[in-house]
């Protein structure tokens, strides 16, 4: 029904750069009975190896209600909110320690981050989050990232973790989407049930037959099934990201993976992650303001493929927010690109034809340079 992987496709994750990992519960606390220390020092050195070969890694773990329900004497998960909250606060200090603790053995920093949907949906929330990840990757720092269970309700929660490793893969734009877990990977029906079922090596993300294929979820301790796995390969592949579900279990099993071994199931993003990043700032019908550059930055911008930088702005038209897509004009007022926008318009205002030096003075407080990045930036007509 599906093929195997091809050689294109297991280049993806040899050649991936950022990379969102999602460890199950079971895979970290020991089928529910605690944090596991070997695990999490199994995934510890793992995670230290691929930031050793120069890759930026997020690492987005379970098992903080588990932890907690441990050392509260509890042995079934509770289904009131006020006492998964308290759960996740309990077991959110072991979990963030252990990996702390294994991460610093290999001389490799960590931080823990705890995110709400409130987070990702409020765009000022969603561009600081973004901000202090990249942050962190940059400075060789695996984030290690967990839904905020001490704060949410239905309303506001994600849901499963499976859909927090996408919407983090999103929001850092990363090339692939690791989701670990006790199964091989997805079958064509569960294969507990069906002796015909078969094994799906490899998938477009996203093809309605996959989910009709994913069952329910199977564990006491976790929330997630492969369905909530093929929704967050779906989700993850509007940034361009590709992911591979596999088993937890497999010896070595993330470096393998990035090594471009087959294992598990790929599920393939059909659009290259700058391209569905631009493609989705060209596709804007409206946008709510746009900067006038003068010739010198139209060359830097569109034929030399740099940053905007505020000095290069002459006036600022609109009013928009930071992280809005705004057009870039010439002095003539032909567009000739668009992007994200790092300042709001009242801001940009003051920092036409500044130099960086002087943005702290100017706005009191010392921000990023450009005014867009050329990462957020897509040319939409040639300079002339």
């Amino acid at each position: 029904m599906f093929g195997q992987q091809t050689v294109e496709q297991l280049a993806v994750l040899r050649q991936a750069k950022r990379v969102v990992v999602k460890v199950g519960s079971s895979l970290v606390t020991n089928d529910g009975k605690g944090i596991d220390e070997q695990a999490i020092a199994h995934w510890a050195r793992q995670l230290a190896a691929l930031v050793g070969q120069g890759r930026e890694v997020i690492m987005v773990s379970s098992g903080a209600v588990a932890e907690g329900m441990k050392r509260l004497g509890w042995r079934k998960r509770p289904s009131q909110v006020h006492e998964l909250q308290a759960a996740a606060a309990v077991g959110q200090m072991g979990l963030v320690q252990m990996y702390e603790s294994k991460l610093s053995a290999f001389n490799v920093g960590s931080a823990q981050v705890l995110l709400t949907h409130a987070d990702l949906a409020d765009r000022e929330r969603y561009l600081n989050a973004r901000s202090t990840l990249t942050t962190l990757l940059e400075l060789g720092v695996v984030p290690v990232i967990n839904e905020n269970d001490t704060v949410v309700n239905d309303e506001i929660k994600f849901g499963d973790n499976d859909t927090l490793g996408a919407l983090v893969a999103n929001l850092v734009v990363a090339d692939a989407l690791i989701i670990l877990t006790d199964q091989a990977g997805l079958y064509t029906a569960d294969p507990r049930r069906d002796p015909t079922a078969t094994f799906v090596h490899s998938a477009p993300a996203g093809d309605a037959r996959l989910e009709a294929m994913a069952g329910g979820a199977g564990s006491l301790i976790g929330k997630g099934g492969m369905i909530t796995k093929v929704l967050a390969a779906k989700r993850a592949a509007a940034s361009g990201a590709t992911t591979v579900i596999a088993s937890g279990h497999e010896p070595d099993v993330l470096l393998r993976l990035c090594n471009g071994e087959a294992i598990g199931t790929w599920l393939m993003a059909q659009t290259g992650k700058n391209q569905a990043r631009k493609q989705w700032m060209a596709d804007h019908l409206q946008m709510r303001g746009a900067v006038v550059i003068d010739a010198g930055a139209v060359i830097k911008v569109a034929t030399e493929g740099k940053s905007l930088l505020p000095i290069g702005m002459t006036s600022v038209k609109g009013d928009f927010s930071r992280g809005d897509v705004i057009a870039i004009l010439d002095d003539a007022g032909r567009e000739i690109a668009r992007g994200l926008a790092n300042y709001a318009s009242a801001e940009a205002k003051l920092l036409c034809r500044k130099p960086s030096a002087q943005f702290e003075q100017l706005l009191g407080y010392a921000a990023e340079p450009e005014m867009v990045h050329r990462t957020n930036l897509v040319l939409t007509h040639t300079a002339r």
